[in-house]
C-alpha cells in the first residue's frame, strides 16, 4: 500500500509538471511566434523592397558600419550569436533581453541592402533571450530556464520557417550532440505547435515546403547513389564551416577595428555583387534555391554561396546561417545528383538537408526537415543521405559553442567543441 501511495503521489506530481509546462511552453509559444511573424513580414518587406529597388545594395558598407555601432551602443558589441543561444542552454547563462530587438532590427538591415545571411539563426536568438527573461522573471530554476530558451528557439524557428516538428527537435538536439534533452520534448513541441499555428492563422505557411520533383526509386542503385553524394555532402559542409570560421579570423587579424570591418566586409559583398552581374545570391537565397530546383544548373553557385554568405556574416553583418546552407546543398546537389545519376531536383533536395545536417551536426533534425520540406516518399534515402554526411563532416560545425558528446565512429563518450 506504500509502495501504491508513493506511486500515486509521483503520478500526481508528473500530471502538475506536464500541465505546468503545457501552459507556459504554449504561451512562450504564442508570445514568441508573435514577434517571429513581425520578423518575417519585416523581412519579406525589406527583400521586396531590395527588389525594386536594387540600387540599395550601395548601402552595404554604410549598413555594416551602422550594425556594429548600434552592437556597441547597447553593449553589446562582443555578442557571440546563435552560440550565446547554445551556452544560454547547456550552462544556464543568462541571455540578454536586448539581444531580442538588436537582433531583429539589425537582420532586416543586412536584407534590406543585400546581406547574405538567413533568418532561422537569428531567430533562436531572438526566441530564445525572450523566453531566457521570461524565465528569469516567473522566477524559474536554472534546469527549468534551459527549458525555456529552447521553447522560445522552437517556437521562433517554427512561427518563422513553418517545419514544427524539425523546430522542436533542433532546439533539443544542437546544444550537445549525442545527447538529447528528452525532458524538453512536450515543452518544445508545445511551443513550436503554438508559435506555427498562430504563424498559420496570420496567413503564413499557407504552403511549405519545396517542390523537388519524382524521387528516385528506392533500389541498390540509388542507395548506392545516394551514399556517394552524402560523402560529397560531408565534403562540402566541411568547406562550408572552414571558410566561415576562417573568413571571420581573417577579417579580425587584418582589421582589427570592427567597424572599419563591417564597412570594408560589405563594400567586398557589393564588388561580388556588381561581379555577379545580380543579385542572385544575395539575401537568404531561398528564391536561388527554388530556380535550381525548377531545373536551373549553375555548377558554381554553390560556390559563390558560400563565399557571400562568410564574407557577409564574417564582418559583422547579422543574420541567420541556415537558409544560406540548405541553398549551398540545393546548387551542389542539382549539379553533381544528376552527374550521379539522380534526378535533377531530387539530388537538389537530398543535398539541402545533407548539406545542413553536416554543418549542425543533427541527423534527426536533417530527416524530420526531409519530411517537412519534401514530403514522405524516399524518406529512407533522405536518411542515408544525412546519416553519411553526419558521420564524413567529422567534428566540423557551424557553431563553436556546440559539444560532440558522443564520438561519431566509436561507441564512445567524448567531449569536444565543433570545430
Amino acid at each position: 500500500m506504500k509502495r501504491l501511495g508513493k506511486e500515486l503521489k509521483n503520478a500526481c506530481g508528473n500530471c502538475v509538471q506536464f500541465l505546468r509546462w503545457v501552459a507556459l511552453s504554449s504561451a512562450t509559444g504564442l508570445v514568441v511566434g508573435l514577434v517571429a511573424v513581425a520578423f518575417h513580414e519585416g523581412i519579406g518587406t525589406v527583400t521586396a523592397l531590395r527588389t525594386m529597388r536594387p540600387w540599395l545594395v550601395w548601402f552595404l558598407p554604410l549598413a555594416g558600419a551602422a550594425i556594429v555601432q548600434l552592437y556597441r551602443l547597447c553593449g553589446m558589441e562582443r555578442d557571440r550569436g546563435t552560440n550565446l543561444v547554445l551556452v544560454a542552454v547547456r550552462d544556464a547563462e543568462p541571455m540578454k533581453l536586448r539581444t531580442a530587438p538588436l537582433i531583429f532590427i539589425c537582420t532586416i538591415l543586412t536584407h534590406l541592402v543585400g546581406g547574405s545571411a538567413g533568418r532561422e539563426g537569428a531567430a533562436l536568438q531572438l526566441g530564445g533571450s525572450m523566453a531566457s527573461r521570461a524565465g528569469h522573471a516567473i522566477g524559474l530554476d536554472e534546469k527549468d530556464r534551459r527549458i525555456m530558451v529552447m521553447c522560445g528557439m522552437a517556437a521562433a524557428f517554427s512561427a518563422l520557417f513553418g517545419t514544427p516538428i524539425t523546430a522542436a527537435l533542433f532546439a533539443m538536439e544542437v546544444v550537445s550532440v549525442g545527447v538529447m534533452y528528452y525532458a524538453a520534448l512536450v515543452p518544445c513541441l508545445c511551443a513550436s505547435l503554438s508559435g506555427f499555428l498562430l504563424a498559420r492563422a496570420l496567413g503564413l505557411h499557407g504552403l511549405v515546403g519545396y517542390a523537388a520533383g519524382t524521387p528516385a526509386a528506392l533500389n541498390v542503385v540509388s542507395v548506392l547513389q545516394t551514399t556517394a553524394l552524402g560523402a560529397l555532402c560531408a565534403l562540402v559542409a566541411i568547406l562550408f564551416c572552414v571558410v566561415m570560421h576562417g573568413t571571420h579570423k581573417l577579417y579580425e587579424r587584418y582589421i582589427p577595428n570592427a567597424t572599419v570591418r563591417a564597412a570594408v566586409g560589405g563594400a567586398l559583398v557589393l564588388a561580388l555583387t556588381l561581379l555577379s552581374g545580380g543579385q542572385l545570391y544575395n539575401g537568404a537565397g531561398d528564391e536561388l534555391a527554388r530556380k535550381l530546383l525548377d531545373g536551373q544548373t549553375i555548377w558554381y553557385a554553390f560556390l559563390l554561396k558560400i563565399l557571400f554568405t562568410a564574407l557577409t556574416l564574417g564582418a559583422g553583418f547579422r543574420g541567420g546561417e541556415i537558409v544560406p546552407v540548405l541553398c549551398v546543398g540545393c546548387a551542389f546537389g542539382t549539379w553533381m545528383g544528376p552527374v550521379l545519376g539522380l534526378p535533377h531536383g531530387f539530388g537538389g533536395s537530398l543535398a539541402m538537408t545533407a548539406v545542413f545536417c553536416g554543418v549542425t551536426n543533427c541527423p534527426i533534425t536533417a530527416i524530420c526537415l526531409s519530411y517537412e520540406l519534401f514530403g514522405g516518399q524516399a524518406v529512407a534515402l533522405y536518411a542515408l543521405c544525412c546519416a553519411v554526411s553526419y558521420m564524413l563532416s567529422g567534428y566540423f560545425g557551424l557553431y563553436s559553442e556546440q559539444k560532440i558528446m558522443y564520438s561519431k565512429f566509436r561507441a564512445e563518450w567524448i567531449n569536444t567543441k565543433a570545430k
